[in-house]
């Protein structure tokens, strides 16, 4: 009977979690560098004030 290579399976959910938590700290950054993606790709709204207004 074979013996099951539990250090072999442990690696590769310690590859697996490695590789996820990468991921998730890219789309991170990427959400930081790119802050107007959040509202679905609007731009923020545009106040006049009065002062800005041609007469």
């Amino acid at each position: 009977m074979v013996k099951p290579n539990y250090q072999y399976e442990k690696r590769q959910k310690e590859l697996e979690k490695k590789k996820k938590k990468e991921e998730k700290l890219k789309r991170k950054q990427e959400r930081v560098s790119t802050p107007g993606d959040e509202d679905g790709g609007l731009p923020p709204p545009v106040e006049h004030d009065a002062q800005t207004e041609p007469p």
